[in-house]
């Protein structure tokens, strides 16, 4: 299964940016992003790939590139207008580097390095699922009024959301949008607040809603419904329950049907176009867009990647969207001068770089304006695996820590939730930090329904407990080696941000 997974934000004086907040800014409400119909390729000597191209907004330019796309063997998949990004195949070796010179492109270039076949994730190890035999234990032994498997979510009290659900369970108007590997609606633990209308499959790069699209692939492609019941499991005397319980989820599946699950920049594009457009107030976003760890902005096809991505988040954003990411599992500072990537690209073969985090971005988690997640486990401290980086966290959320042991009835410090095929189990990573955050963010939206993105983002810094840098070194798999270093203060720092989310507090 892809590596759902690392992330940052992406740096305010990259040119890039600039253009398109001023751009985007300027977008009417009303503005839909839906995609047109494509052209015929015509054949060329190459690999056949995806590319995104990146224009001008204006009706002209994009006909215009519309139809350079054709004179170089492109087909358009699907074209973005209201973002000026346009989704296209090509077995034209030469496509990109063509593209680039068209007027009134601003960027272009391929989203894999491997070649199209017909047909990444935060979490840290494999899933371990609960035995029928281990649900009914734990069922016999849950407390008046807890959901059966309850007892073992440590995660749901150690930010209040277990006493959050008693005042204000979410509001049935605020639906989370999670952008992952499909998720099981027909779980009865998810059914419940399963929003179809709000669902699709974009892994293509133009959402498809037939019926059933957005579920996983099969049972290996797991990460989508975990993440959707650790946000919305409904409090109905079966299995677990989800920090906002009242809230709806839908499903947004860009991962690919294969055994790599890989995350291509056109379907997550698609995905925040999707959720922008049908009303989703927020996106999870637990994985990072293949096939580079890191985008370098003197790639002409990574650079491509980031702006495409970006137009899409913004969009999102300006319809009112909250995108919520996680941080990464590699333990690294994400503030740092330099990180060794050895795992880009991940599509074909990688080779080992070193990048600075300030000029090669970690997409979406480093895009303006989304929420940046670490995670913590049962004792409030920095899971071992989470990555870090003062300026960079916003907040934290339990995503377990299988070194930090809670006192329930499975003695697991990983995350519990739902699984496919009615099964559950636990999982850790910031994959699992990051949608309790989001929901939080929902159960935040539920009591100001008028709260814009940064009005949610600000409160979910204010509302949050930061229990500061660790006072001894700190040390996260006990092996007596000093694993990170925590910079900051109280207030805000590397390691929290500006503290673990507050369920309680976002409905008192």
């Amino acid at each position: 299964m892809a590596h759902l997974r690392s992330r940052r934000r992406l740096a305010l004086a990259v040119p890039v940016v600039l253009s398109l907040t001023a751009s985007l800014g300027f977008l009417p409400s009303v503005a839909s992003a839906a995609p047109t119909a494509g052209t015929v390729a015509r054949a060329a000597d190459g690999p056949n790939l995806a590319y995104v191209v990146n224009t001008r907004t204006d009706h002209r330019t994009i006909e215009s590139v519309r139809r350079e796309i054709a004179r170089n063997d492109g087909t358009v998949v699907a074209s973005y207008d209201r973002i000026g990004v346009i989704v296209v195949h090509s077995a034209n070796p030469d496509f990109g580097a063509r593209m680039r010179a068209v007027r009134g492109v601003d960027s272009a270039g391929a989203t894999r390095t491997a070649p199209l076949s017909a047909a990444g994730t935060t979490d840290e190890g494999a899933a371990q699922v609960l035995s029928r035999a281990e649900q009914a234990r734990l069922a016999a032994s849950a407390a008046a009024g807890e959901e059966p498997l309850e007892a073992d979510q440590w995660d749901l009290r150690a930010i209040g959301a277990d006493r959050a659900a008693r005042i204000n369970p979410g509001s049935r108007n605020v639906t989370v949008g999670v952008i992952d590997t499909g998720v099981d609606d027909t779980h009865p633990d998810i059914a419940p607040n399963f929003s179809a209308s709000q669902s699709a499959n974009c892994v293509s790069g133009k959402a498809d809603t037939t019926y059933g699209a957005w579920r996983p692939a099969d049972a290996d492609h797991y990460h989508g419904t975990h993440v959707a019941g650790e946000i919305a499991a409904a409090r109905n005397g079966v299995g677990v329950a989800g920090v906002a319980p009242g809230v709806k989820v839908a499903s947004i599946t860009v991962a690919q049907p294969d055994a790599t699950s890989l995350f291509y920049p056109e379907s997550v594009v698609c995905a925040f176009v999707f959720a922008a457009d049908h009303g989703i107030e927020v996106t999870n976003n637990s994985y990072y867009v293949d096939p580079w760890l890191y985008n370098c902005m003197d790639d002409p096809d990574q650079r491509a990647i980031v702006d495409a991505v970006n137009r899409a988040q913004l969009y999102a954003q300006h319809k009112g969207t909250l995108n919520v990411a996680s941080a990464g599992n590699s333990n690294d500072d994400l503030d740092a001068d330099a990180i060794v990537d050895d795992s880009s690209p991940d599509d074909s073969t990688a080779h080992t770089r070193t990048v600075d985090p300030h000029e090669c971005f970690d997409v979406p988690t480093q895009l303006p304006g989304v929420v940046t997640v670490s995670a913590v486990g049962v004792k409030g401290t920095k899971s071992y695996y989470s990555s870090y980086g003062r300026g960079v966290v916003d907040v934290a959320g339990p995503g377990g820590d299988k070194y930090q042991i809670p006192d329930t009835p499975s003695k697991n410090g990983r995350i519990l939730s739902t699984m496919p095929n009615n099964q559950y189990g636990f999982l850790q990573g910031t994959s699992m930090a990051s949608p309790h955050v989001a929901a939080v963010a929902a159960l935040l939206k539920s009591a100001h329904p008028h709260a814009t993105p940064a009005a949610l983002r600000a409160l979910l810094k204010a509302q949050a407990d930061n229990p500061g840098c660790p006072t001894e070194p700190y040390d996260g798999d006990g092996d007596g080696v000093v694993d990170a270093t925590c910079a900051g203060g109280k207030r805000v720092n590397g390691f929290y941000g500006f503290g673990v989310v507050n369920a309680l507090r976002a409905v008192e």
